[in-house]
């Protein structure tokens, strides 16, 4: 028995569906978007755009001390978004999601090159 490239495209659909459906996957994407909705993190981010373009023209000018202190700024305001309950939690949902996909993807591997050594 053969199956089409057809069928395995609607498989893999299936397969997506399903892993949406996950309570990794559902938790993962309800913190992304309420990091999507904190205005402290957005601000936050923001600003490091901000200062990170400012640091890119230091740079340029020569003005190094100045590109120092822009970057130490940039640090600061990283550390403050990562030490955020809602950046924590988005940041676990994130591991926990990519575990259950790196799993997936593992026995897919694993059950397809076996059964491809088994029909030699």
């Amino acid at each position: 028995m053969t199956t089409s490239r057809d069928e395995i495209m609607q498989k893999a659909a299936e397969l997506r569906d399903a892993l949406s459906a996950t309570e990794e996957i559902s938790f993962y994407k309800k913190a992304e978007e309420t990091i999507d909705a904190n205005s402290k993190v957005q601000e936050k981010i923001a600003k490091i755009k901000l200062l990170q373009k400012q640091s890119v023209n230091l740079e340029h000018y020569g003005k190094f001390e100045a590109m120092k202190e822009t970057e130490a700024q940039i640090e600061r305001l990283k550390q403050e978004i990562d030490d955020l309950p809602v950046v924590r939690d988005f940041r676990r949902a994130q591991v926990d999601a990519n575990d259950l996909l790196q799993s997936i993807t593992r026995e897919i591997d694993q059950n397809v090159t076996r059964k491809l050594e088994t029909r030699d």
